[in-house]
Parts: C-alpha cells; structure tokens; sequence
C-alpha cells in the first residue's frame, strides 16, 4: 500500500513540476482582445496583464469618452478572457482535464 502512495505522490510531483514549466512559457505568450471592430486592441500575456493597448485614433471622439472607455474595457475583458482560456486548455492536457487544488488551475 506504501508503495502504491510512494508512486502517487512521484506522479504529482512530476505533474506539478511539468505545470510549473508550462505556466513560465505561457506567461510570454500573448493574445488580443479587440472591439469595435478592431478599433481597439488589447494585448494580454499569459499572466493576465495587458501588455499593450492600441487606440486607433478615429475613434477618439472628445465628445463621447464614454465610448471610448467602453471599447477599451471590451477589448482588455476580451484578451483577458482569450488568455485564460489558453491556460486552462495547456493545464488541462496536463491534468487531464481534473482541477486539482495547489496545481496551478
């Protein structure tokens, strides 16, 4: 029985390492988010964080903020998103698809 949780605990061991080295590579992985067709865009790393914002400047309009400050949270939500789904798919080849508590997901 102390054999069979020996290799069990080898197992995870060698699953956690492999989710550690994969969340180092995603983290330089990157991904965008965009609205307004495209007239905004939000660059997103494997962390989560927006690593770059792109305005095009037609659709900056002085009298309507507002609208601007709706397409870029849309655009940052939507990298966001894209990103944490790229994570979740890596992780789950590892895991095969358990959600495992202190692995990462």
């Amino acid at each position: 029985m102390a054999k069979g949780m020996s290799g069990m605990m080898k197992r995870v061991q060698r699953m956690q390492k492999k989710m550690m080295q994969l969340q180092e590579e995603i983290a330089g992985r990157r991904v965008e988010g965009t609205a307004g067709g495209g007239m905004v865009t939000a660059v997103v790393d494997g962390k989560l964080n927006v690593v770059e914002l792109r305005i095009d400047p037609a659709v900056v309009d002085a009298d309507d903020v507002g609208m601007l400050e709706d397409l870029v949270l849309a655009a940052v939500s939507q990298g966001q998103q894209k990103a944490q789904e790229m994570m979740d798919q890596e992780m789950g080849q590892i895991t095969g698809g358990l959600n495992l508590p202190g692995l990462g997901q």
